[in-house]
C-alpha cells in the first residue's frame, strides 16, 4: 500500500447497502485492518440519536444541538431519515480536498448531496443473498418473520452513482468482503482505477 504522502487524488468512498447485508461489519472490518494510516479517514457521523454499543459509532447529538450546527456551518452534507438527522462533519471535505481517502457510511438518499461536495466519489455496495439478509434481521428480533419478507421483495432504487457503483458480497465470512474493501481502498491509495459494478464475490 502506498504511503499516505504518495496520494496524488482524495477521493470518498460512500458504502450503502440493504438493512441486514452487513454493512457496518464490513466497514469495521476494515477500520481496523487500516488503523495507522493517516491518509485514510473513517468518518464518525453526526446523527441525532444517543450513542448504542450495538450500532454505529457515531457522534450523538439533540435534534437541537444539530440543528445548530447545521446553522453554524459544521456540515458539509446533511440529511434526514428515519426521523434522525444525519450529517458529515467539515474536516472530511478538507482530508479529502488535501489528497486524503474517507470511507462514509452511506445512504441512497443522501449521495446526490455528497456528489454535489466531493468531486472523487465512489460508491461500494455491499450485498448479500437474501436467505443470509433474512437470517441476520430474524436474529436482531425487531421485525416479524411477515415483515422481513416484506422488505426482502423491494426493490432498490435508482440512486446516484451506481452507473460506477462496486458490488461486495458479503454472504459468506465477514473477513472475505472487509478485504474486497481493504483491497478497493488500498487500490485507489496506490493510484489503481477499480472496474465499475464490479461484484467481488465470497466465496461458500
Amino acid at each position: 500500500m502506498a504511503a499516505s504522502s504518495d496520494l496524488v487524488t482524495g477521493t470518498l468512498f460512500a458504502v450503502v447497502g440493504r438493512s441486514g447485508a452487513g454493512k457496518d461489519s464490513v466497514m469495521n472490518y476494515a477500520r481496523a485492518a487500516l488503523a495507522g494510516d493517516d491518509g485514510v479517514l473513517f468518518v464518525r457521523r453526526v446523527i441525532s440519536r444517543p450513542a448504542d454499543s450495538q450500532g454505529e459509532d457515531h457522534e450523538p447529538v439533540t435534534g437541537d444541538q444539530f440543528r445548530r450546527q447545521l446553522a453554524e456551518g459544521a456540515f458539509c452534507a446533511a440529511w434526514d431519515a428515519h426521523g434522525l438527522h444525519y450529517g458529515i462533519p467539515m474536516h472530511v471535505l478538507d482530508h479529502v480536498g488535501a489528497g486524503g481517502i474517507a470511507i462514509v457510511n452511506g445512504s441512497r438518499q443522501a449521495l446526490d448531496r455528497l456528489f454535489d461536495r466531493f468531486a472523487h466519489i465512489q460508491v461500494v455496495e455491499i450485498v448479500a443473498a437474501p436467505d443470509v439478509i433474512a437470517a441476520r434481521l430474524a436474529a436482531r428480533g425487531r421485525e416479524t418473520n411477515e415483515e422481513i419478507a416484506a422488505r426482502l421483495r423491494r426493490s432498490v432504487p435508482a440512486y446516484r452513482g451506481a452507473d460506477a457503483a462496486i458490488a461486495i458480497d458479503n454472504s459468506g465470512p465477514l473477513a472475505v468482503a472487509g478485504d474486497a474493501l481493504v483491497g478497493l481502498i488500498g487500490a485507489r491509495l496506490s493510484g489503481t482505477v477499480a472496474r465499475p459494478r464490479a461484484a467481488l464475490t465470497n466465496p461458500d
